[in-house]
């Protein structure tokens, strides 16, 4: 059921109440799910520039699963984002490679539609600094490796803890396997 990156997948039913269980509280504005563990799972949605009720939201790529969300809040807790904000103003090619994945998340965002309200605006940070991991890893899950250099170095950072190829539901969680 995992596609490979960049393979977005339709949303099913299935998904939307993995999705509540996962975040508790139901998924908005889900245009489809971009990231499955090897179970199926739902890792990352690819969320509507603007939800149902009309609010903007430039969180395209919105990563969903309690396990990787909580191994990417021990990095931060860590300080890596410190390590990465560090390099950014240091090293003008990864600054350069930063900046190019913030124009990759405003064009796919922009691919589901346009809202001049967020116009610009990406996420985690980008294009300058680092602000959250888990949209960087979230945007890298959804679009492969060697788009987002940062979200590629936090996957490889938090993969002691968390990988998306191994599965790291529980059954009466996650729901989504056999048993």
């Amino acid at each position: 059921m995992t596609g490979p990156a960049g393979a977005a997948t339709a949303v099913s039913a299935q998904d939307l109440a993995v999705l509540a269980r996962q975040l508790g509280r139901p998924a908005r504005g889900v245009a489809a799910i971009a990231a499955r563990c090897v179970c199926g799972a739902p890792v990352v949605v690819q969320t509507r520039p603007r939800l149902p009720d009309g609010t903007p939201f430039p969180t395209t790529f919105y990563l969903t699963h309690p396990a990787a969300t909580g191994a990417i809040g021990r990095l931060e807790s860590q300080g890596l984002m410190a390590q990465m904000n560090a390099r950014l103003a240091a090293d003008a090619d990864l600054a350069a490679a930063h900046a190019a994945a913030h124009r990759d998340y405003l064009a796919r965002r922009e691919a589901l539609g346009v809202v001049p309200e967020i116009a610009g605006i990406s996420a985690g940070g980008m294009p300058d600094r680092v602000k959250c991991l888990h949209v960087l890893a979230a945007h890298a899950l959804a679009v492969g490796p060697g788009i987002n250099p940062l979200g590629d170095e936090t996957l490889e950072a938090v993969a002691p803890w968390w990988r998306l190829d191994v599965c790291h539901c529980q059954p009466d969680q996650e729901g989504t396997q056999d048993g």
